[in-house]
């Protein structure tokens, strides 16, 4: 079972940037693909970008040219930095990690932006 720790999130204004943090513990089976989803209240969780071993990454169409996801192997750990933030980006972020078996989940972290 792998463990996910999301860090970063926050309280920020429009046109700040943040970033955040996920630290995936080692499981049994090599990590394919890590990512970022978000959901906003009342709407349904969607991905944000995500990179897969190789370092290939896919980003939604709503952060592309604001968003940039790197991943540390050596560490199990991927990030996101998010930049000229909007008040739309306000979600709880969750962490995505995927093995060849299983998908795993952070339990979250809430980035509020203000206007």
């Amino acid at each position: 079972q792998v463990q996910l720790v999301e860090s970063g999130g926050g309280l920020v204004q429009a046109g700040e940037s943040l970033r955040l943090s996920c630290a995936a513990s080692k499981g049994r089976f090599s990590i394919n693909l890590m990512g970022w989803y978000r959901q906003a209240p009342g709407k349904q969780r969607e991905l944000v970008a995500h990179i897969g071993s190789g370092g290939n990454t896919q980003y939604a169409d709503s952060v592309k040219g604001r968003a940039t996801v790197s991943r540390d192997n050596a560490k199990n750990t991927v990030y996101l930095q998010l930049s000229g933030l909007k008040p739309e980006d306000t979600a709880v972020y969750y962490c995505n990690v995927q093995d060849v078996y299983y998908t795993y989940w952070g339990q979250g972290t809430q980035v509020t932006v203000s206007s």
